[in-house]
C-alpha cells in the first residue's frame, strides 16, 4: 500500500513554516482549479488532494498527529506489515483489553489521534482502506462521518476606468456587484492593464470555504494635455517666438501644481526639457516619481501690421548681410 505524503503533494519540505505552506497551496490551487481547467478530471483530482494536503499541514495538530501517524505507517510498510497490523500495534499503545495484548482501535479512537474524523484525509483513507485493507469504522458498524472539502470560492474580475488625475492621485469608486455596494480603493500609479484585488469580495465558495477575490481590471483614459510614457509624461507646451529667441521663463502645467521652465536664448523649436520627478509615481513605491518631458512648439505672430512686417523685413536683411 502506497503511502500519501502530503508534503509533496504541496511540493515544500518537511521542515516547512506556515508561510512556505500556504504559498505552495495558494500557487497550486491557482493552477489546478477547476475554474481554470473546465472539464478537466485530472486537474480537479489534483485540485481536491492539494486541498487535502493543505488542510492537515496547514493545522498545527494535525500536521503533528500526521507526522507521527506517517512515520509509523512507513515503518511497517517496509517492514510488510499490514493496516490491521498498525492498528493493533496502535491500540496496544493506548491500552490493551483485559487478557489482551492488542485490540482494535474504536472509532472514537480513530477520531481522537487524527482530530475529528476523516475530514480532509479522504483520499489517503481510500488509498489505506478502500484498496486491500478494511476500513477500522466499517469493522465495528459505524459509519465514517465526511466533511466537503473547503473548496474556495472563484475570482471576479470587473472593468474600471479611471482618469488619468486620478491614476496621479489615487481614487475610490462605489460599485454594485450582484446586489453588494462595494467601497473599492484604487491605489496612486496605477496603468492601464493594471489589476487592483479587493480581497474576499469575489464569488461565494460552494462549500464553506474563504469567498474569491475581486480583481479590477484599469483602463486610463487618454489626458487631453499629456501623454503616458511608462511612469513618465510628456507633452508639447506652446511657446512665444520672442520667447524662444530672447530667452525667459514659462509656466509649465503638471499634474500636481504649476511651475515655472527658465527657457535659455535661442531655444530651436522642438527642443525637449526634462523636469524630474514631475511625472507619475510609481505603483509600488508611491512617493518616487517619473518625469515630465516638455517640448516646446514655437507660436508664429498672426495679423501682423505694416509696421511689424517692415521690422521682420528689415531683420530679414541684417541676417543676409
Amino acid at each position: 500500500m502506497e503511502y500519501k505524503d502530503y508534503y509533496k503533494v504541496l511540493g515544500v519540505p518537511k521542515n516547512a513554516t506556515k508561510k512556505e505552506i500556504r504559498k505552495a497551496y495558494r500557487k497550486l490551487a491557482r493552477q489546478y482549479h477547476p475554474d481554470a481547467n473546465p472539464g478537466d478530471e485530472t486537474a480537479e483530482e489534483r485540485f481536491k488532494e492539494i486541498n487535502e494536503a493543505h488542510e492537515v499541514l496547514s493545522d498545527t495538530e494535525k500536521r503533528a498527529k500526521y507526522d507521527q501517524f506517517g512515520s509509523q505507517w512507513q515503518h511497517y510498510a517496509q517492514d510488510g506489515g499490514s493496516v490491521d497490523d498498525f492498528f493493533r500495534q496502535w491500540g496496544a499503545g493506548h491500552g490493551p483489553q483485559r487478557g489482551s495484548t492488542t485490540r482494535t482501535v474504536s472509532p472514537e479512537e480513530f477520531s481522537e489521534m487524527f482530530g475529528g474524523g476523516r475530514g480532509g484525509f479522504s483520499d489517503f483513507f481510500e488509498s489505506l482502506f478502500g484498496r486491500g485493507g478494511s476500513d477500522p469504522f466499517a469493522r465495528q458498524g459505524a459509519r465514517s462521518p465526511r466533511r466537503p472539502q473547503a473548496v474556495p470560492g472563484r475570482d471576479i474580475e470587473h472593468p474600471l476606468e479611471i482618469t488619468l488625475d486620478e491614476a496621479y492621485h489615487g481614487t475610490s469608486r462605489i460599485l454594485q456587484l450582484d446586489g453588494e455596494r462595494l467601497e473599492v480603493k484604487v491605489p496612486r500609479g496605477v496603468k492601464t492593464g493594471s489589476r487592483v484585488r479587493v480581497s474576499g469580495k469575489g464569488a461565494p465558495s460552494p462549500t464553506s470555504g474563504q469567498r474569491g477575490h475581486l480583481y479590477l481590471r484599469i483602463s486610463v483614459l487618454p489626458h487631453p494635455q499629456f501623454q503616458r510614457d511608462g511612469d513618465h509624461l510628456r507633452m508639447k507646451l506652446p511657446v512665444d517666438v520672442y520667447l524662444l529667441l530672447l530667452g525667459g521663463e514659462v509656466q509649465v502645467p503638471t499634474l500636481e501644481r504649476p511651475v515655472v521652465l527658465n527657457i535659455p536664448a535661442e531655444t530651436p523649436n522642438g527642443k525637449t526639457f526634462r523636469l524630474k520627478g514631475l511625472g507619475m509615481p510609481h505603483l509600488r513605491q508611491p512617493d518616487q516619481h517619473g518625469d515630465l518631458y516638455v517640448e516646446v512648439e514655437a507660436v508664429l505672430p498672426q495679423n501682423l501690421s505694416s509696421r511689424e512686417k517692415e521690422l521682420f523685413q528689415e531683420l530679414r536683411a541684417l541676417r543676409a548681410a
